[in-house]
């Protein structure tokens, strides 16, 4: 990801890591789309370090998504615009799944370590949305209950 920083005219810029990271998404990039963002690296590269003053004091990836939609340039480097969002989601990406196992890891312990998935993905989706769910009354939920099907006993 530090391949496509633009920061000091693209200083960090290597093709083969940026090529490594598109081989990590092979439903993004097949062996066509692949050798297309090659020929697309060197082309970017070359109009990046041009001296055009859009892209000359960029200060992250982020300024670079801008600055390429801005610059309407998004599809003519289409493959490397595709690699900067794919870089700019993974941090968030791996923040959810992160979140996610620590929830697991607060709910699951020894006492319910025999809990179905089903319920598991259940209650983890209510610890995870806690703050959607502190919206909701309580007394919502129970009438949400007591209209899905008779029970043996009412609440």
């Amino acid at each position: 990801m530090a391949s496509l920083n633009p920061t000091n005219s693209f200083a960090n810029f290597d093709k083969g890591r940026i090529m490594t990271l598109a081989k990590c998404y092979p439903n993004e990039f097949d062996e066509v789309q692949i050798r297309d963002l090659s020929y697309q690296l060197d082309t970017f590269i070359i109009h990046m370090r041009a001296g055009n003053p859009k892209f000359s004091n960029l200060q992250g990836i982020s300024d670079l998504a801008k600055a390429l939609v801005e610059a309407n340039l998004v599809e003519t480097y289409s493959y490397v615009y595709l690699l900067v969002k794919l870089t700019l989601i993974l941090h968030v990406a791996t923040a959810i799944v992160e979140r996610a196992f620590s929830s697991m890891k607060q709910i699951k312990n020894e006492e319910w370590n025999n809990m179905g998935d089903q319920y598991l993905n259940d209650c983890l989706v209510c610890y995870i949305e806690r703050d959607v769910f502190t919206n909701v009354s309580n007394y919502v939920i129970m009438d949400r209950f007591q209209n899905l099907k008779t029970r043996r006993g009412q609440l």
